[in-house]
């Protein structure tokens, strides 16, 4: 009668358990990019801002800082979209016992796309700005056009991508000479894509591909992500970025990778 009792208590609290508290409150999964943007079409700005804030203390001594910034202005004509991405940390050097500079990178990118009448089809022009203290450059930026659209749409899938020529430069830290500036010519292609996994969570791959045309370096940056919203406007999100350069500077590795867990907030 006792073992009967247990068995019919831990049915009920796994019932209990199985229901989520949070879906009743939930819009993030329910709604789609398409959606969003047209619920704040005209708006000056709206989207979602990222940060963490990690400080460690005893036998290790660190302090991380990441923001991240995704707005977007949606108009009649015109899609624009703006991009921060920031990290810094800081060490403490064991055998000098002072603090110092492990990570500072600050990326910077707007993007606007022209919409030409035919649904999800635009054309766009886009460009970006980074500063990264230990990549061996003082700077790097690109600048593209081309055309986007809609690859594919599902119930749950939705698939952009954004394909065009553009341009490529970057400036040599400590150099004065002319070969320290490299500028040339490149093929840009970005997918984008969005699955809602449940009411409250949605999965988020980004993937952006540089390929040079001039025998410069190419790139390739990912993130993958899966967000879920912990109450009202503010999310979870654990990201893994992962950023490929063929031809890095000096003694550098071609690839870094970074794992974070950040909260987001829309609005």
């Amino acid at each position: 009668m006792i073992r009967l009792f247990l068995l019919l208590s831990l049915i009920l609290s796994f019932k209990i358990w199985a229901v989520d508290p949070f879906e009743d409150f939930h819009e993030y999964g329910q709604l789609s990019d398409e959606e969003i943007h047209k619920i704040h079409q005209g708006e000056l700005l709206y989207g979602d801002i990222e940060f963490g804030f990690i400080v460690s203390r005893g036998n290790t001594n660190s302090t991380s800082f990441k923001f991240k910034g995704n707005l977007y202005q949606d108009f009649d004509s015109w899609r624009n979209q703006f991009k921060i991405d920031t990290l810094y940390k800081r060490d403490k050097n064991e055998a000098t016992g002072d603090d110092e500079v492990s990570a500072n990178r600050v990326f910077i990118s707007a993007q606007g796309n022209y919409k030409v009448g035919v649904k999800n089809a635009s054309f766009f022009i886009y460009g970006d700005y980074e500063e990264d203290k230990f990549s061996g450059l003082d700077f790097k930026s690109t600048l593209a056009t081309g055309y986007g659209n809609r690859l594919y749409e599902g119930v749950k899938n939705q698939v952009d991508f954004d394909i065009g020529p553009g341009l490529y430069r970057s400036v040599a830290v400590g150099e004065a000479d002319d070969d320290s500036t490299k500028t040339g010519y490149l093929l840009r292609l970005a997918l984008q894509w969005e699955r809602t996994v449940s009411k409250r969570t949605r999965f988020n791959q980004d993937v952006s591909i540089e390929q040079s045309l001039s025998g410069l370096n190419s790139r390739l940056k990912s993130e993958t992500s899966l967000i879920s919203q912990v109450m009202g406007a503010v999310s979870l999100k654990f990201a893994y970025l992962y950023r490929y350069n063929s031809k890095p500077e000096n003694d550098k590795l071609k690839f870094d990778s970074e794992l974070s867990a950040t909260f987001v907030y829309s609005f």
